[in-house]
């Protein structure tokens, strides 16, 4: 490949921070914006004072439940960090900003349980072809050696991790780092800038030897470099920076820098790896497919509903400009004016007047725009970018307001969440009256919840959601249902006979008629089967019918008081006195279920499943997925509403699942009564 010189990327450029829950993502945040000068001094998260995990629901979890904005200035270059939660509950949060994103600058520590985690995140990088860097935090707490740590985490990452630095120790403690590129040691000063120093002699040996083992993975991508190396000639030092950057922007490795963001050491060098070595908006515009051209074109990151301002679309401009008053168009037709014009720090909005390429800003006032759109000119349209595919639900909650006089305003509400958080789903059930609310976890929802208290002061009750519970019957019967009225005038008749048998599960409902003779007249068949559905609704055990026949094999009418009336009334009393002749049996639906799991999880995953009523089906190797499994099992619908919660405290946070419909199936016993017992007392 040779020497890669005069491709350095320059310009705003765009950063997603992301890794596994509580690696030290908004910490080091802060630790970026003391370094840089964006705030007097980096506050501890502790503090509930940091720039990121502004929100109140944040800050009463101690955990980023959302992304979070931050532009600073850094040797001449605007660089806007966006800090992305870690939970798996609020992952979907990190991919509309990946999508537009530069690079990803991922956060680890030396823990192994915090691996299926970052596999997680590095398979979203993978999915979304980001260029990624890591910076392997709290090496001043770290027990095992770099090497070892970075042994571990290489099985996240399918892109080598390339060592950039070394701890340098003293009496065992890391005081400071040493820079394999510029082969030269950093002595950590406490939030402050490191001092420069010469590597001790004692060094030496392992410095020469980790550098050699950075320039062999260099040299992978590099013939020029490898010859140096087979020749023992010592490469340029800008062949090594050049290389660097180049590889990191064809994703080909991973750099790894090391520090510890409580002190803001090794923040220094982590920033102006980014600030040389990142890719800038242009390489981003080509991984999204964009054509060159100097006409605006954004891409929409976040929706956020603001107290006082109305809604605010964070969008980073991939290409030309965008001003206040501009009108742009996504794809779908929708347009808008903006309407103010933002640069975000936390919760703080500062006013600009305009948006260059690069930069990352939010729009006001563009209501009909959604989360992961693509915005362009309208004379001068482009398709759509990017496509978000939100994970399926995991949880779900019945939510009903506590004030009734809110219910209105509750529907309004939750579809601003919503647009907020694209991964929360809002739902109306018809059968039983209830608003559902689903997400990706019990925390997730909380948090909805949480919300809908302190931005809409909506204060709601949640509860699990109904099981659609059904009925059907075992055995057949035939009934005489006759319905006659007398009260002067005018009387009411009708008089049927119905025979009722169960069908095949999953049939549904067949009705028929065997009239001869006109002994109930055509016109009133079609009110006799309305009477049948309309009992049907609600049969004896109390819950729709299903995979039931009738027939209507008899009957008789009066030429002056028969109506459609009467014999509807006439079908409802035969299936009433003849449903209670057919062993009624309670039906429970069963979903196929799909969990997804690290290996070394799924024993105990099969066991909850189990534990569960689940009938394991098998488990296989996911797809793709290295040492992780897919268990298949069916499992009655009632015992999934927590089932997520069970798994992810199995899987270190890890597993999901998918759930689709597949059976209705007999349910009897004490939990049938269960069930019974309570839709006596609902009734």
């Amino acid at each position: 490949m040779g020497n890669r010189a005069g491709e350095r990327p320059s310009g705003p450029k765009c950063v997603a921070i992301v890794g596994p829950f509580a690696s030290g993502k908004t910490t080091l945040l802060e630790a970026i914006l003391a370094r840089t000068g964006a705030i007097a001094r980096q506050n501890p998260v502790s503090s509930g004072n940091t720039v990121g995990d502004h929100s109140p629901e944040a800050r009463a979890h101690a955990m980023s439940v959302e992304a979070s904005f931050a532009t600073v200035e850094f040797m001449g270059e605007s660089i806007t960090f966006v800090d992305c939660p870690g939970s798996i509950e609020f992952a979907f949060e990190a991919m509309p900003v990946l999508a537009a994103c530069d690079v990803a600058l991922v956060v680890a520590e030396a823990d192994e349980k915090k691996l299926p985690q970052l596999q997680l995140i590095m398979r979203e990088l993978d999915r979304q072809g980001i260029p990624r860097m890591l910076f392997l935090n709290k090496v001043d707490k770290a027990t095992e050696g770099v090497r070892a740590t970075l042994k571990m985490l290489q099985q996240a990452s399918s892109t080598p991790l390339l060592l950039r630095q070394i701890p340098l120790r003293k009496d065992g403690i890391v005081v400071g780092s040493i820079d394999l590129a510029l082969e030269r040691a950093y002595i950590y000063q406490e939030h402050a800038a490191s001092a420069i120093a010469h590597i001790p002699d004692d060094e030496k040996a392992r410095e020469i030897e980790a550098r050699f083992s950075m320039l062999e993975t260099l040299a992978d991508h590099d013939d020029a470099l490898m010859e140096q190396l087979l020749e023992e000639i010592e490469p340029p030092r800008d062949v090594i920076f050049d290389d660097l950057s180049a590889d990191l922007r064809a994703g080909l490795v991973t750099p790894v820098l090391i520090g510890a963001a409580e002190k803001g050491n090794g923040v220094l060098r982590l920033l102006k790896a980014i600030r040389h070595d990142g890719p800038d908006v242009a390489s981003t515009g080509r991984r999204l497919g964009l054509e060159d051209g100097d006409q605006p074109v954004l891409q929409v990151m976040k929706t956020i509903h603001t107290p006082h301002g109305g809604k605010l679309s964070v969008a980073r401009v991939l290409a030309g400009a965008v001003a206040d008053a501009a009108e742009l168009v996504e794809p779908g037709g929708n347009t808008g004016r903006v309407s103010g014009l933002y640069r975000l720090m936390g919760k703080e909005q500062v006013k600009i007047a305009r948006a260059d390429a690069g930069e990352t800003a939010a729009l006001g006032k563009l209501d009909d725009i959604a989360t992961g759109a693509t915005l362009s000119a309208i004379k001068s349209a482009v398709p759509a970018l990017v496509e978000l595919a939100p994970v399926p639900p995991v949880y779900a909650l019945a939510l009903r307001p506590r004030d009734r006089k809110d219910e209105v305003k509750l529907s309004t509400s939750l579809q601003r969440l919503a647009e907020e958080d694209p991964s929360l789903r809002v739902a109306q059930n018809q059968e039983t009256g209830e608003t559902l609310l689903s997400g990706n976890g019990e925390m997730h929802l909380r948090v909805a919840a949480e919300r809908l208290a302190s931005k809409y002061q909506i204060v709601v009750d949640a509860s699990r959601p109904s099981v659609p519970y059904a009925e059907t019957i075992r055995n057949a019967a035939t009934q005489r249902g006759r319905h006659k009225k007398q009260s002067g005038g005018h009387g009411q008749f009708g008089d049927v006979v119905l025979d009722i048998r169960p069908l095949p599960r999953g049939a549904g409902f067949e009705f028929t008629d065997t009239i001869t003779g006109g002994v109930v007249p055509k016109q009133y068949i079609p009110s006799v089967e309305a009477g049948v559905r309309d009992y049907l609704r609600s049969g004896p055990l109390g819950f729709p019918v299903i995979d039931v026949a009738v027939n209507l094999s008899d009957g008789s009418y009066h030429a002056v008081d028969s109506s459609d009336m009467a014999f509807q009334q006439a079908g409802r009393l035969a299936m009433k006195e003849g449903m209670a002749a057919c062993s009624p049996v309670l039906l429970e639906p069963i979903m196929k279920v799909e969990v997804q799991t690290p290996s070394d999880t799924t024993a105990r995953v099969t066991a909850i499943v189990s534990q569960r009523r689940g009938q394991i089906l098998g488990f296989d190797a996911r797809p793709e997925w290295p040492g992780w499994d897919v268990v298949e099992a069916m499992m009655p619908q009632s015992e999934i509403a927590d089932l997520i919660v069970e798994l992810r405290s199995a899987t270190a946070g890890v597993a999901s699942y998918t759930a689709r419909f597949d059976h209705m199936s007999e349910l009897t016993g004490r939990l049938a009564d269960a069930v019974l017992n309570e839709q006596g007392r609902a009734a």
